[in-house]
């Protein structure tokens, strides 16, 4: 007899979601972990930010470029799983370059006005 949780197409669906979830979470996390070991943040505060908004970039980056790129058939089987997985990671690495700049130039505008902010950002943009 087969097993009940996995033969019908409820089931399946369950399957593919937990495992969907499980790989997106896990190259969140990876991407996280890797970064925050090569440029450890100053603050607990600053860590816990850059955390957050590393996993946001890894899970919705990777959600937004698998769907633009049409890749959700690579659900269907282990080996595309394990490719969303490197997609999410890879999402994840520039949220976290990004972030990290912010605050580099949070940092160092501390006592700017805001006058001063702004033409900073006229200045960058063409």
């Amino acid at each position: 007899m087969s097993e009940p949780i996995t033969t019908g197409a409820a089931g399946v669906a369950g399957w593919k979601i937990l495992g969907g979830l499980a790989g997106t979470g896990v190259g969140a996390g990876l991407a996280a972990y890797i970064v925050m070991s090569m440029t450890k943040p100053k603050t607990d505060q600053e860590w816990r930010i850059a955390l957050l908004c590393t996993l946001a970039g890894s899970i919705g980056g990777g959600a937004a470029l698998i769907s633009w790129l049409g890749l959700q058939r690579w659900a269907d089987d282990v080996f595309g799983l394990v490719g969303m997985f490197g997609i999410a990671f890879a999402c994840g690495l520039p949220a976290w370059l990004i972030i990290r700049a912010l605050f580099l130039y949070i940092d160092k505008k501390r006592n700017a006005d805001i006058t001063d902010i702004v033409k900073d950002v006229k200045e960058m943009i063409p």
